[in-house]
């Protein structure tokens, strides 16, 4: 018998804070089973005393205290987690998170990762071309290694322009340049055939899927991040830069894909939305 799996990611923008606007109203009535989490900003101890018992917690703070954070909730225990991505010289600390865990038997691995927003001509830049590097890379692994797995978290990246509201006016900056969109080109593209590339690098298609496009079909959005400022989020005025992007054979049990966007502006308790999806294990 199959078994549902709910999966649902989220960047909190600072657990403390989203705890204190109402992030605990919302999982308790979300009937989550592993929730994965970005920019944490926050100790385990936090963590595990905002969650509850209920809930086992492992957690990748970055190198500097206050900043970035990755982690992964769920109500049974990992098998086993691992935090390397990249070459040893790589601070990927509080990016990166992958676990696996046993579901009647089935393993499903599960990645939290938080990419660098990036800015155009700096070392942030920098910093998000070798972490888009270290993700080329660890993809195929994480294939090899299951075949039911999936990487969710605040990729940074729209990576087609029904995923940016406003793409026009932002094609020149850190979060859609081209040269961005051409790894997403690559992950979704075919296994092992040439990809073309909306920059003209080219490649290999490495066969993920990006469950969320495929889902809700070739529509604007729907967007998980919308700015504090001005009347973005009322205006629905926003980007779809979290994902959840799976194997092929886990894709196909997916279903059920939705934005829990706030019901209005003052009940938001981050600038995203939480992404979640039912997997039929």
């Amino acid at each position: 018998m199959s078994q549902r799996l709910r999966l649902a990611s989220v960047n909190v923008n600072g657990i403390r804070a989203a705890y204190r606007k109402g992030m605990g109203d919302w999982l308790a009535d979300r009937d989550v089973d592993v929730l994965t989490l970005q920019e944490v900003r926050a100790t385990t101890d936090d963590l595990e005393g905002l969650l509850g018992p209920e809930w086992n917690v492992i957690h990748h703070p970055a190198t500097a205290k206050g900043r970035a954070g990755v982690a992964i909730a769920s109500r049974g225990a990992a098998v086993i987690h691992r935090v390397e991505l990249g070459p040893d010289d790589f601070d990927s600390a509080g990016r990166w998170i992958e676990a696996d865990y046993d579901v009647d038997g089935t393993i499903v691995t599960v990645v939290s990762t938080y990419v660098h927003s990036g800015e155009v001509g700096t070392e942030k830049q920098d910093e998000k071309w070798r972490f888009l590097d270290a993700m080329s890379e660890r993809l195929p692994q994480l294939a090899a290694h299951s075949e039911l797995a999936v990487v969710t978290g605040d990729l940074n990246v729209g990576h087609r322009e029904l995923d940016i509201k406003n793409w026009k006016g932002n094609v020149k900056r850190a979060g859609f340049l081209p040269r961005e969109r051409a790894y997403f080109d690559r992950f979704f593209g075919e296994a092992g055939q040439p990809v073309e590339t909306v920059d003209g690098s080219g490649g290999t298609g490495l066969g993920w899927v990006d469950v969320g496009r495929r889902l809700s079909g070739e529509v604007e959005g729907p967007y998980s991040w919308w700015s504090w400022r001005g009347q973005a989020f009322d205006n629905d005025t926003g980007w779809r830069i979290d994902y959840h992007v799976a194997t092929p054979a886990l894709a196909e049990r997916a279903s059920g894909y939705t934005i829990d966007r706030a019901a209005s502006y003052d009940k938001r308790w981050s600038d995203h939305a939480p992404v979640v999806v039912d997997y039929d294990i």
